[in-house]
């Protein structure tokens, strides 16, 4: 393979990463921009609508309709749109559906410009998607962790308030004031879903929902039947807030004590596509007879007991606390 072609196909790639890279950070500074104007008072920063709306080509423009109306029947129930949400991750489904086909070319032609093989262009145009879909679930994971951290703080901070003399909204705000992101995004959508004339409660149970955190339903739970039945309030925020914090020691012991295992299994997992891509670029025509006939086979069966035996040690090393 010429120089030539190396450097126009790592060329492509890297003119296909950077579109994308932009695209992400122009989409970022759009919607702070619009956060910040509407939190201003009426009539302090007018600015005109095309500023912050968005001006895409006829060509950006279709091909994003068109990915998501594949989307749309291919997702009907809307999982893809209720993962991004989650994730926090501020683009459409279609838009990311574009990104994701974006960088699966970008990956196919720097791992074809480096090994000179078709097996590797196929190889980054399927795992580009599966890269997307673990970038999302650990954006989640993160957030929920996160959230889970400063859950008992805020719920002692809220008691705290409502033993002031303040309402359990006003006290939900102060909380939001002084609390650090995804729990004050999060307690910040129930409060503007308040105001506009949903009850707190709902709100509250629509955040349990969209989060999926155990801890975070219970509190739910146990504020609905707070307002059913009637109650010192506070008091039972404070004794929620210590049942988490209880809960959470543990689940900290419990992740110490698999970490070595969890360890493992990043490493045995990443040492397989490792050592085969060092191989290929030291010696590219070493691993040509992988390439075809039985050989092919032998990689994918390698490739699916490798992916087997690491679901097996994170399966065994995940434990429900």
């Amino acid at each position: 393979m010429s120089s030539t072609l190396v450097f126009a196909m790592l060329g492509v790639g890297a003119g296909l990463s950077l579109i994308v890279a932009g695209w992400l950070v122009r989409v970022r500074e759009r919607d702070k921009s619009l956060a910040q104007i509407l939190d201003l008072p009426y009539g302090e920063r007018d600015v005109r609508v095309e500023s912050l709306t968005e001006t895409r080509s006829p060509i950006v423009n279709s091909t994003i309709d068109f990915a998501g109306q594949m989307v749309s029947q291919f997702d009907s129930k809307g999982s893809l749109k209720a993962s991004l949400e989650r994730a926090r991750i501020p683009v459409k489904p279609g838009e990311f559906v574009v990104i994701t086909a974006c960088a699966s070319l970008a990956l196919a032609a720097f791992l074809y410009a480096l090994t000179g093989a078709w097996v590797w262009v196929v190889l980054g145009l399927g795992l580009s998607p599966l890269f997307a879909s673990v970038f999302v679930r650990r954006r989640i994971a993160s957030r929920k962790r996160q959230f889970e951290e400063a859950l008992p703080d805020a719920l002692s901070l809220i008691a705290s308030s409502l033993s002031a003399g303040h309402t359990f909204l006003r006290s939900i705000q102060m909380m939001c004031e002084e609390s650090e992101p995804p729990l004050s995004e999060e307690f910040g959508r129930v409060v503007a879903e308040t105001r506009l004339g949903d009850p707190l409660v709902d709100a509250l149970g629509r955040m349990s929902e969209r989060l999926q955190i155990r801890d975070l339903d219970w509190v739910v739970q146990a504020i609905r039947i707070q307002q059913t039945v009637g109650g010192r309030l506070a008091d039972l925020l404070h004794t929620l807030a210590d049942f988490i914090r209880a809960r959470d020691e543990v689940r900290r012991e419990v992740k110490v004590l698999t970490a070595e295992g969890r360890m493992s299994a990043w490493v045995l997992t990443a040492l397989c596509p490792f050592m085969l891509l060092a191989v290929e670029f030291i010696n590219p025509g070493y691993m040509d007879p992988m390439y075809r006939g039985w050989g092919l086979a032998v990689l994918l069966g390698t490739a699916g007991m490798v992916a087997m035996g690491a679901s097996i040690i994170f399966k065994m090393t995940k434990i429900e606390v």
